[in-house]
């Protein structure tokens, strides 16, 4: 599974064209997949770092596709919802995974064979769908039991989640964005699934794009974007890139503990 991850991406030297809001630091986590236990690491990682820096009001983003594939999709999802007052404000961002649980929940059954098979399988499960029946319940009774599974509460705040958030010359998105279309004409759909089209292309969006959604080695650095899903259900590497002014770093579950 390990081929899934994409070759090293070579270093780019051009300076960084974007920063956050003076007085204001960002953590941007990338996709979590249902490892709660990587993210716990990753957010004390976090936390430590924060606090050896100068107090100022600190964000934490996380962009999407918390669940699916990994095995403890309904914890990581309790422990985005309830955040960490003590040091910063929490953002998740709607990835395709929490969009394809949503539609499975509201009833469409059309793609849940496919869903289950890249992940959806392993969230059911957290929330405990019995196995039997996911083995051998029909389309229509695997959807009912998501239904009486999932809490209403955990339903009404993924549903809410919106696909993405702009702070300074930064915007955040599960996937990325369409090249050529205004920001603020952007589909929900292409910021939850776009891929080649975005991560070919080297043109100006109107803000630096933090993304994840597409598997690399390590953090991926363009001029105009940073994607930073490291695979972290198959590579045990959750990455975060730290956004302050115009100077960005990045921490990691990695034993070395930044990247």
């Amino acid at each position: 599974m390990l081929s899934l991850l994409r070759r090293r991406p070579k270093p780019v030297a051009a300076p960084f064209p974007a920063e956050v809001p003076a007085g204001q630091r960002v953590y941007a986590i990338g996709d979590v997949h249902g490892r709660l236990d990587l993210l716990e690491d990753l957010l004390g990682r976090i936390h430590a770092d924060d606090a050896a820096l100068p107090p100022v009001e600190t964000h934490v983003m996380v962009l999407g596709d918390l669940i699916d594939r990994g095995p403890a999709s309904a914890g990581v999802v309790r422990r985005v919802m309830a955040g960490d007052a003590r040091f910063a404000s929490f953002t998740s961002l709607r990835g395709n995974h929490e969009q394809s649980l949503l539609s499975v929940l509201d009833g469409d059954t059309r793609w849940l064979a496919s869903w289950l098979t890249y992940g959806g399988r392993a969230a059911l499960l957290s929330w405990g769908v019995a196995e039997d029946l996911l083995d051998e319940g029909s389309p229509a009774e695997i959807a009912a039991a998501a239904r009486a599974a999932v809490p209403v509460g955990e339903r009404q705040w993924l549903a809410a989640l919106p696909a993405s958030r702009r702070i300074g010359g930064y915007l955040f998105v599960h996937a990325g964005v369409r090249p050529g279309v205004p920001l603020d004409r952007q589909s929900d759909e292409d910021m939850m699934w776009i891929r080649q089209e975005f991560l070919e292309d080297e043109s100006e969006h109107g803000a630096v794009v933090i993304h994840g959604h597409t598997i690399f080695r390590a953090p991926q650095v363009r001029t105009n974007r940073i994607g930073i899903d490291t695979g972290a259900y198959i590579s045990g590497t959750l990455t975060a890139v730290a956004l302050e002014g115009r100077e960005h770093r990045f921490l990691a579950t990695a034993e070395s503990g930044s990247l």
